[in-house]
């Protein structure tokens, strides 16, 4: 299988990567599957796309319907099925508290409840929007940087206590400019977000939410941007594409193409044709 997998069923898609062992997806479509009670080692984070569905949770119950987001902690037996036997859509998240607990604790003093509650100041609306828009981030096209960098927001937002955003609100501009320094000097090195946020002195979750404020890409998009800034040199200085693909670090020549057309508007070797005849 490769590193990252979307697993297809007739009303089940489920998603993983190799790279980011610490959390996998699963989303449902008009599915009648029922389950019994049972539990997970990770934490789950479940939205109703549509439908009526009864949770089972400890000794509660109860009913959700669209927009409803809950919060499974880890070890929880649970049980949720469609209402009346008919059928429901659903999203669920499953999240390493490990992995949880470590984004959090960079951010602030570490509190285990946060794992068993979802925040008081989480509208349900918002959630639902937030969860749904990291699910379509990770279940498509996005890097592998960019689906890491997606799901810190997500979980610093959700987890992170008010005070640690407050106290990080206005971007350190200084330091900013320090990791853009670096990422433009070793921009065809495959830079991680723990070095690039050790050198900004702040945690992952910090460092990427105050860098796409600033900058307004997250900082593998930007560095992907470098990259292409700096093809554009090299190409008019002559180097072939392949030549190019490989200096500036890309996978192989169609990522480096793909990548080069989203930005300019044109492929490699359309730009260089129309270059060289100014």
């Amino acid at each position: 299988m490769s590193a990252s997998a979307g697993l297809c069923h007739p009303t089940h898609r489920f998603w993983r990567s190799s790279a980011l062992p610490f959390v996998e997806n699963r989303m449902a479509r008009d599915s009648s599957a029922c389950y019994a009670p049972h539990s997970h080692t990770s934490l789950s984070i479940g939205a109703v796309d549509g439908g009526l569905s009864v949770l089972h949770l400890g000794n509660k119950c109860r009913p959700l319907s669209r927009g409803d987001v809950v919060l499974i902690p880890a070890g929880e037996v649970h049980a949720c099925n469609p209402d009346d036997d008919g059928q429901w859509s659903y999203q669920m998240l499953y999240l390493d508290p490990g992995w949880v607990r470590e984004v959090v604790g960079e951010m602030d003093s570490f509190d285990a409840q946060v794992l068993h509650h979802l925040p008081s100041h989480t509208k349900p609306q918002h959630m639902y929007t937030r969860l749904t828009e990291l699910n379509h981030c990770l279940f498509g096209d996005a890097s592998v940087q960019d689906k890491e960098a997606a799901l810190l927001l997500f979980v610093g937002d959700l987890f992170g206590s008010v005070q640690a955003r407050r106290s990080h609100s206005q971007p350190d501009a200084p330091r900013l400019r320090n990791v853009q320094d670096m990422i433009q000097a070793r921009c065809t090195e495959s830079l991680t977000l723990d070095e690039m946020a050790t050198q900004a002195c702040m945690s992952r979750y910090h460092f990427v939410r105050s860098f796409k404020r600033a900058v307004g890409l997250t900082p593998h998009a930007w560095q992907l941007d470098q990259r292409i800034q700096r093809a554009r040199h090299l190409l008019k200085q002559g180097m072939g594409l392949a030549e190019a693909a490989l200096h500036l670090g890309f996978a192989d020549q169609s990522h480096f193409q793909r990548a080069f057309k989203q930005r300019v508007a044109a492929t490699p070797g359309d730009y260089l044709r129309n270059i060289l005849q100014d």
